[in-house]
C-alpha cells in the first residue's frame, strides 16, 4: 500500500516540529526542508504527493516556490501565513496554490485540510461515471484525467481537475456556491467562496476562448456556477 509523502517547507523549526508530529501520527512520510532553494530540490528529487508550503521565507519566499513548482509541476500545494488578509489567501490560489491556511492552527484543522487536498488528488482511482465528455472544442478523459481544447492538451491542477469534472459531469445542473465548494473541497468548506472565484477564473483562463464571455462555464448572478454544453 502506498504511503503518502508530504513535504513540509517551512524557515520556523517549531512550525515544521508541529506539524510533523501532527502528520507522522497520521501513517504518512514526511519530507522537511528550512527554505525555498531547499523545497525545489526536493520536489525536483522525491516523489512526493503533496507540500505544505510557508509564505514568509528568507531568499526564496513561498509565492516564487509555488509559482516555479507551477511551471512543470501540478503537485498539490497548500500554503501557510501569518497573515489573515485576504488578498493573500487570493495571491496564493491565483499562482496555483491549492488551498492557505493562516496560522496559528489547530492539528486537526491541518489534517483536514490536507485530507482534503489528497482526496480531490485521489479522484483519479475512483472509477469514472463515464470514459469521456466533449463539448465544442473541449474534450475530457475521464480515465486518463486527460482535458484537451481544440486538441492542445491543457494541464490542470488536482483542483482544477476535480472542479471541471464535478460541473461537466452535470451538464446544465445550477450548483449552488456552498454545493459546489462542499462538492470539490469537502465537508469542511462552504463559506469560501473566493476559493471559486479563483479557481473558476483559473479555469476559464486555461479553457474559454475568451475567458471574460464564457462559453463552458456560466455564472449564475447570486446563485453560483452551471456549465452549458455547446455544440
Amino acid at each position: 500500500m502506498h504511503r503518502l509523502r508530504v513535504l513540509v517547507v517551512d524557515d520556523d523549526p517549531a512550525i515544521i516540529k508541529l506539524i510533523c508530529a501532527s502528520l507522522k501520527n497520521e501513517g504518512w512520510d514526511i519530507l522537511t526542508a528550512m527554505g525555498g532553494a531547499e523545497a525545489l530540490e526536493t520536489v525536483e528529487r522525491e516523489p512526493l504527493d503533496l507540500v505544505i508550503l510557508d509564505i514568509l521565507m528568507p531568499k526564496i519566499d513561498g509565492f516564487e516556490v509555488c509559482l516555479r513548482l507551477r511551471g512543470w509541476s501540478q503537485i498539490p500545494i497548500i500554503m501557510l501565513s501569518a497573515k489573515s488578509d485576504a488578498s493573500d489567501k487570493v495571491r496564493c490560489l491565483n499562482i496555483g496554490a491549492d488551498d492557505y491556511i493562516t496560522k496559528p492552527f489547530a492539528p486537526d484543522e491541518l489534517i483536514a485540510r490536507v485530507k482534503s487536498v489528497l482526496r480531490r488528488t485521489g479522484a483519479a482511482d475512483t472509477t469514472p461515471t463515464q470514459p469521456s465528455f466533449t463539448s465544442g472544442d473541449l474534450e475530457i478523459n475521464f480515465v486518463e484525467r486527460r482535458v484537451t481544447v481544440a486538441g492542445n492538451e491543457v494541464r490542470l491542477t488536482p483542483t482544477e481537475y476535480s472542479l471541471l469534472q464535478e460541473l461537466a459531469l452535470n451538464v446544465g445542473k445550477v450548483f449552488t456556491h456552498s454545493d459546489l465548494l462542499k462538492k470539490v473541497w469537502g465537508a469542511e468548506y462552504g463559506q469560501e467562496r473566493e476559493y471559486l472565484r479563483v479557481f473558476i477564473g483559473r479555469l476559464r483562463a486555461k479553457l474559454e476562448p475568451v475567458p471574460t464571455t464564457p462559453r463552458y462555464i456560466i455564472t449564475v448572478p447570486g446563485v453560483g456556477y452551471r456549465f452549458q454544453a455547446t455544440a
